[in-house]
């Protein structure tokens, strides 16, 4: 069964680190992308950053507002994805998702389409307050 797994999230005071993870069952990350998006209550779905395959470069992409204080990387043994994000702020809070794109679909150097992930996690709530 292909499925993406985050485990984690919870309360996290502001200033803060948060580190979450996106286990992969049913696939390989090799030939996929991985993006992590967030929705806060009221807002769309915005793009965090994203991971290319490794068949891609394993290149990243970066939302500007979290440029700085996010990273994201893989462990290919473990099939698993992780977000870091440091110097969190309320603004921060949201719902947290990854997804999975074919290689070469999804993400870009500029951007995380998110029409073209077609698997979600089921997401996980991060709330920043103190």
């Amino acid at each position: 069964q292909v499925q993406l797994v985050e485990p984690g999230g919870g309360l996290v005071q502001p200033g803060g680190p948060l580190r979450l993870s996106c286990a992969a069952s049913g696939f390989t990350l090799d030939h996929y992308a991985i993006g992590w998006f967030r929705q806060s209550p009221g807002k769309a779905r915005e793009a965090v950053t994203c991971l290319m395959s490794r068949v891609s470069g394993e290149r990243t992409y970066y939302a500007e507002s979290v440029k700085g204080r996010v990273t994201i990387s893989n462990d290919y043994r473990a099939n698993t994805v992780y977000l870091e994000m440091n110097s969190l702020t309320p603004e921060d809070t949201a719902v947290y998702y990854c997804g999975r794109a074919d290689s070469g679909y999804g993400c870009y150097a500029s951007k995380s389409r998110r029409s073209e992930y077609d698997v979600w996690g089921q997401g996980t709530q991060v709330t920043v307050s103190s």
